[in-house]
C-alpha cells in the first residue's frame, strides 16, 4: 500500500531530513586520510543525538551503526570500524538515516578522501547527475519509470552501469515503503506519480559491471569485478509546485 502524506507530514519529514543533511555536513567536515570510518560513524551519530532525533539504521535488522561507510568497491551497507582508516584516494558511499518523532529522512553522499583518480571523481559526479535527472522528473503524473530511466540512460551514456539488486524507496514512519523505486526502467512505464509520494531516490552506479555480492559479514556489499561504485540518495516529495527534496543542504 502507497501512504500519500499530507503537507504537514511532509513538513515532519523534511525536519528529520534537514537532521540528516546536518550529519552528512558532519562528516565532509571531518572526512580525511587517516581517519577510521568509525569516527565518522561517531560523528553522524552525535549529530543526530543532539538534535533529538534517534539513527534510523542502527539495529535496523540488526544493522550495527548509524552510517553505512562503503568504501571504492563498496557499494552499500560498509560497517563502520574503527581499523578501517580512510586513505588517501579513497571514494566513501556514506548513507544515513534519522528519525524525528517517528518520521524518517534518508540520504546518501559519496565523498574523496584527498587527491582521487579522475575516473573515481567523474564517477561520483555521474552518479550524482543520475539523482538530480531522477529528481527532475519527479512530478504528479509522471511514471515511476521515469525515474529509474533517467538514471539508467545518463549513467549508460557515460560508460558506466547500474546496480539493478538494490534500489530506492518510499520513506515516511517507516524506513522502506512502497513503491520501491528501481534506478532502471522503461519511461512511460510503472505506476503514476501522485502528489505526496515521498521517495527515496538513491542512484548506485557501478564503474564497472552492474553485478555485486555479499561479503560474509552479511551486510557490505561489492561489485563483483571489484572496480569502484558511488552512491547518491535524497529523500524528496513530490508536490503540485514540483519535487522537493528533504535532505539537502550544502553539499
Amino acid at each position: 500500500m502507497i501512504h500519500l502524506k499530507s503537507r504537514d507530514e511532509i513538513e515532519l519529514l523534511f525536519e528529520a531530513g534537514q537532521i540528516v543533511a546536518a550529519a552528512h555536513e558532519a562528516i565532509e567536515n571531518i572526512l580525511e586520510p587517516g581517519i577510521s570510518t568509525k569516527e565518522l560513524d561517531a560523528a553522524a551519530e552525535k549529530v543526530i543525538r543532539a538534535r533529538k532525533a534517534k539513527p534510523a539504521f542502527l539495529g535496523y535488522h540488526g544493522y550495527p551503526a548509524t552510517l553505512c561507510a562503503s568504501i571504492n568497491e563498496e557499494v552499500v551497507h560498509g560497517i563502520p570500524s574503527p581499523k578501517r582508516i580512510v586513505k588517501d584516494g579513497d571514494l566513501i558511499g556514506c548513507d544515513l538515516g534519522a528519525i524525528l518523532n517517528g518520521w524518517i529522512g534518508d540520504a546518501a553522499r559519496t565523498h574523496i578522501a584527498g587527491k582521487a583518480s579522475k575516473n573515481a571523481e567523474r564517477l561520483s559526479r555521474i552518479t550524482k547527475e543520475c539523482l538530480y535527472k531522477a529528481i527532475d522528473v519527479m512530478v504528479p503524473g509522471n511514471r515511476l519509470g521515469d525515474i529509474g530511466y533517467a538514471v539508467q540512460t545518463h549513467a549508460e551514456k557515460n560508460g558506466f552501469s547500474v546496480v539493478r539488486e538494490y534500489v530506492g524507496h518510499a520513506v515516511g514512519r517507516e524506513l522502506h515503503e512502497d513503491p520501491q523505486v528501481p534506478n532502471y526502467g522503461r519511461k512511460n512505464k510503472g505506476i503514476r506519480l501522485q502528489e505526496g509520494m515521498v521517495l527515496a531516490v538513491e542512484p548506485m552506479i557501478n564503474e564497472g559491471v552492474h553485478d555485486v555480492k555479499v561479503l560474509d559479514d552479511g551486510w557490505t556489499v561489492i561489485t563483483a569485478d571489484k572496480k569502484l561504485s558511488a552512491h547518491w540518495e535524497h529523500t524528496i516529495a513530490i508536490t503540485a509546485d514540483g519535487p522537493r527534496i528533504l535532505t539537502g543542504s550544502g553539499e
